[in-house]
């Protein structure tokens, strides 16, 4: 049995998973092609080798390349797509089926958080962060991935949170950010030791949505391990370790 464990010691957030994934031998190019079916553009994947604390990893960054174009209109509409754009984006495509049900339940898991937050029906909430096309490149991103490393089982250790408050559009936060709390029900979870955000809402969603078991303790053999650097310098490194694992049935 196939067994993929995520070591989510210092949190995780959707580019450090697309860089744990590549980093553990899914292709860059297939990623990359998988995506272009989307149909969507005004973004940029870079991958590239970089290190925290000495350990050497994946980082993809996605680069929304919309900021940078004159036409307000366009910026505007892209940040404002509710979960049905998303649907539709994603059932356009030429994904395959089993990516296209990871993709929906990731988006569904983070429009099921913001409507309870804030108090609106799923169709009212429009997505300022995950609408925009980093965070479709991160969620889509990790159902190809997922999907191509065809896994029996995944397994998540509590997941670090961070602590603390960020600044952000509203004020001062409180860490984990409301969203990522709500999504984060019913998985064990610790607040790690930096006064930082280590868990987004998108890495919450990959947790609950990927994950068949949480617990602390692995019993597999270990075949390959990958790790994704995340965009922090913390005491503790700032990676995501994925293990791939084989287990006697």
């Amino acid at each position: 049995m196939r067994v993929l464990y995520y070591d989510c010691f210092s949190g995780i957030s959707g580019d450090m998973n697309l860089g744990a994934m590549l980093d553990l031998g899914v292709d860059k190019d297939y990623l990359i092609s998988e995506l272009k079916k989307l149909n969507v553009d005004g973004y940029d994947i870079e991958v590239k080798v970089d290190e925290r604390k000495g350990i050497t990893g994946t980082k993809v960054n996605v680069h929304n390349l919309q900021h940078h174009h004159g036409d307000e209109g366009l910026d505007h509409h892209h940040h404002h797509r509710n979960l049905t754009d998303i649907k539709n984006i994603i059932d356009k495509s030429d994904l395959n089926e089993n990516v296209k049900s990871l993709s929906h339940r990731l988006f569904l898991a983070v429009a099921e958080a913001e409507a309870k937050i804030h108090g609106k029906s799923l169709d009212e909430v429009h997505f300022h962060e995950v609408g925009a096309i980093d965070s479709i490149v991160d969620t889509v991103g990790a159902a190809v991935c997922l999907d191509k490393l065809d896994v029996d089982k995944v397994i998540f250790s509590p997941i670090a949170t961070g602590r603390g408050f960020v600044h952000c559009a509203h004020g001062k936060f409180p860490v984990p950010a409301p969203a990522t709390t709500e999504i984060l029900e019913g998985l064990p979870v610790t607040s790690g030791d930096a006064e930082v955000e280590l868990t987004t809402p998108t890495g919450a969603a990959i947790a609950k949505v990927f994950g068949d078991e949480y617990t602390k303790d692995f019993d597999f053999t270990v075949v390959k391990t990958g790790y994704g650097i995340g965009g922090r310098d913390n005491l503790v490194p700032n990676v995501l370790r994925v293990i791939l694992g084989e287990k006697k049935n």
